[in-house]
């Protein structure tokens, strides 16, 4: 496996230099060209031919240097291939090539690059330029037949090159675009939730200065360290998008339910009660499927914290066959008219969003007895196996 590993980095490595100095590329393909055309010429001759000549060599180097600017201009390379090509035929009695290895290329590459009119002209111009060539040359129904088809396979590998490339561009478009959603989501709901938890902070202290000093100064702490933990996680999500370059920071690893403790402590320094609950035992989970976990109850808390006017809130974490149920319930308001509460924003599509990533499912309603809201989330667990895949 590390093996086949390293011939695909190796792979990716010379396709991006490739890409970065198509010019080399292009001068490397001409000189492979030129080696296949060099064979007839240092191979014996049969007896009474007549020997190889320097003209004729330097005529079929003629025909290959043009490959040089086959991507700048293939439909010009092409006519100055099939120019050298009927000198070499008309004016030297040189050996001639197994396969017409330039007119291959430059077929492959004006269906590959070029538009639809000058491909068409293109196919219109070789059905009459093979015929011809053959006729000048061997006059072989056999070579004819031959050679119409390898020219026609160099023009569908070419459209079928351009097909593929076009389905990668469009497959990194979406995956790019899902990416900024995911990205979108985070920043959501690491600035709502701490915003959030700062308003109501920031209301309560003036009412604590004048009747509970020491729980204002708590409140104020509460304010600093919840908007230090915004910055902390919004630099990670920065540092993201910055991928890739010299000023990107280290990466940090995404909060997990280990951090889910800390968010509720800090939930209840605003002056909510929460209740925590693990049971069936703490179990590692994959990385992605705990970061998920920790911001569906971020974004449960902070709509209780938003909308519900709430009491109490409380959260449970249960593992059960393979699946992580996770429940935030709280006794407050209950559900918007007709909707849901938060159906306006972002919050519970963002829920939703994170479950449905993982195969899971989230259900919001009612709490137990009709009162309150309920987030219900159930997030399946692969096992160490199927996660490392």
């Amino acid at each position: 496996m590390g093996g086949r590993g390293d011939v695909r980095a190796r792979w990716e490595r010379t396709r991006t230099w490739g890409g970065a100095n198509p010019w080399a590329v292009d001068a490397g393909i001409a000189l492979l060209v030129q080696a296949a055309m060099t064979m007839p010429f240092v191979v014996p001759r049969p007896p009474g031919l007549e020997p190889a000549t320097w003209t004729a060599y330097g005529l079929t180097t003629l025909t290959v240097v043009p490959l040089v600017w086959r991507r700048r201009a293939p439909v010009a390379v092409l006519l100055a291939i099939l120019a050298a090509s009927t000198l070499y035929i008309l004016a030297v009695e040189g050996p001639g090539q197994p396969l017409p290895y330039t007119g291959l290329v430059i077929v492959y590459t004006v269906a590959l690059r070029s538009p639809a009119r000058k491909r068409l002209a293109t196919a219109g111009l070789m059905l009459v330029a093979v015929p011809v060539s053959v006729w000048l040359n061997t006059r072989s129904a056999r070579e004819l037949t031959f050679s119409l088809f390898v020219f026609g396979a160099a023009y569908v590998f070419g459209r079928l090159q351009d097909a593929r490339q076009r389905a990668h561009l469009v497959e990194a478009e979406r995956a790019a675009a899902r990416e900024r959603a995911r990205i979108a989501r985070e920043m959501h709901d690491i600035l709502s939730h701490a915003v959030s938890l700062m308003v109501v902070q920031a209301e309560a202290g003036p009412v604590a200065v004048r009747v509970a000093p020491e729980r204002a100064e708590a409140a104020f702490e509460a304010i600093s360290e919840t908007g230090r933990e915004a910055m902390t996680q919004l630099r990670q999500m920065l540092g993201l998008l910055r991928e890739g370059s010299e000023a990107a920071p280290p990466r940090e690893p995404q909060p997990d339910v280990s951090g889910i403790p800390a968010l509720v402590e800090r939930v209840r320094s605003g002056g909510l009660p929460v209740v925590y609950t693990t049971r069936g035992g703490v179990r590692a989970l994959p990385a992605a499927t705990g970061a998920s976990a920790y911001r569906i109850v971020q974004e449960a808390l902070t709509n209780v914290v938003r909308h519900a006017d709430a009491r109490r809130a409380e959260v449970l974490l249960a593992h059960a066959d393979g699946v992580l149920h996770v429940t935030v319930t709280d006794d407050g308001r209950g559900p918007a008219p007709a909707a849901g509460r938060g159906s306006g924003g972002h919050g519970l599509t963002g829920i939703r969003e994170r479950a449905a990533a993982h195969g899971g499912t989230a259900t919001t309603g009612p709490g137990p007895d009709g009162r309150g809201f309920e987030v219900r989330v159930l997030l399946p667990v692969p096992s160490t196996a199927e996660a490392g895949r």
